[in-house]
């Protein structure tokens, strides 16, 4: 384990374990079956990535892009959704087999009002608005003070009723769960005491992304990576990374990568327990500003993670600009992943942090682009006004 320099407090923080575990899995196609039900479906492109690969000094980098996910610019919707219709049917089914969504609002017309909350840092609670407005359902979308614009415009856009809570993330998932009623359901992408049923589903929803990954790699006769990038805020999209490739005995090794203003996954790992960040979490991957780790999550990141770092916005700013030169529209949180990858591989412990993922120049790569440019003036402004300045590593 390496802190950061004190007299460079920008520098990254990584955390290394060498004893990663693997754990029992099993394929969800129920679950890509049902997001093929959905208005607009088709699988996101998995990006060849020449330029990353030559900076993170690999064989070949992969990127899957998912800037354009059922009609909306970042993967959220897939858990969101999944979850939705779930918790749905728990409460109110079953219902009767549909094919499309208009025919399971039919059936849901009977138990209305109904409303679907969520706190959100922009792109779940967005998620949650759209699958409200498929199913005739209304929403409350609590959401931090300094969400940018755009973000906000986008979940009013949805017809959802935008609420802004004086405070941070964390403080706006406290304020939703406080609505939970029989008319309000409640649905969170992080976990808490007595409420684990639904963020389960969320993780659950994201196990399209490598069920479409793993079919895109073997139409091209492509082998799985040796290394995959996740974000982590509080974790679920990591906890499904690890449940797919640290699944049956898989030796992929996973990297887990957060910002280095809200590393509450990497503060938890450095203590051996769940701690918190405290806010602010200004940090412009803002779908990351998470100041506390899904205790749903945390015993996959724990066990399963063989590398975690928190890095700061100057390394998901590099990646913006990296992966744009690879033909991929990255957002701030989007570019994480790749933005960790750059940090551990080219920083002066790159040598070993190679060798703690046995990382060669033969060696392949998946980075995650979770999001398209959600807050498009910071995109133009990032990518646009400066060149990238990332070394390839020797």
């Amino acid at each position: 384990m390496t802190a950061a320099d004190p007299t460079h407090p920008e520098s990254a923080h990584t955390h290394l374990n060498p004893h990663a575990l693997t754990f029992a899995g099993r394929p969800r196609p129920e679950v890509l079956d049902f997001h093929r039900k959905l208005p607009g479906y088709a699988p996101t492109p998995l990006v060849t990535a020449p330029h990353l690969a030559a900076a993170l000094g690999v064989q070949e980098a992969w990127v899957k892009d998912e800037a354009r996910r059922l009609e909306l610019p970042a993967y959220k919707i897939l858990g969101a959704s999944w979850a939705t219709c779930c918790e749905l049917e728990a409460l109110f089914g079953p219902f009767d087999p549909w094919k499309r969504l208009e025919e399971l609002a039919a059936q849901l017309r009977p138990h209305l009002p109904l409303t679907l909350v969520a706190a959100t840092d922009g792109n779940h609670g967005r998620a949650v608005a759209r699958m409200a407005r498929w199913l005739g359902l209304k929403a409350h979308i609590l959401v931090p003070h300094d969400m940018v614009g755009a973000r906000q415009e986008a979940i009013v856009g949805e017809g959802a009723r935008l609420q802004v809570i004086q405070g941070s993330y964390d403080q706006a998932v406290a304020a939703a769960a406080t609505l939970a009623d029989r008319r309000h359901l409640v649905i969170s992408d992080t976990a808490w005491d007595g409420y684990t049923r639904v963020p389960g589903w969320v993780v659950d929803g994201y196990s399209t992304i490598f069920q479409e990954i793993d079919t895109q790699l073997a139409a091209q006769g492509l082998p799985q990576p040796d290394v995959v990038a996740a974000q982590m805020g509080v974790g679920s999209l990591a906890a499904a990374v690890l449940r797919h490739y640290r699944a049956d005995g898989r030796q992929t090794r996973v990297v887990g990568v957060e910002p280095l203003r809200a590393d509450c996954v990497l503060r938890s790992l450095q203590a051996g327990h769940p701690v918190q960040t405290p806010g602010p979490h200004p940090s412009i991957m803002a779908g990351l500003n998470c100041g506390t780790v899904s205790p749903l999550a945390w015993p996959l990141l724990r066990d399963g993670l063989s590398a975690s770092v928190a890095v700061p916005d100057s390394r998901a700013e590099d990646a913006m600009r990296l992966l744009a030169r690879d033909g991929v529209v990255s957002g701030e949180s989007g570019a994480a992943g790749a933005g960790g990858l750059l940090d551990l591989l080219t920083e002066p412990d790159a040598r070993r942090h190679r060798d703690a993922l046995g990382l060669s120049a033969e060696s392949r790569v998946l980075v995650i682009s979770t999001e398209g440019a959600t807050d498009p003036l910071a995109y133009a402004r990032i990518v646009e006004d400066k060149a990238v300045t990332v070394e390839s590593a020797g």
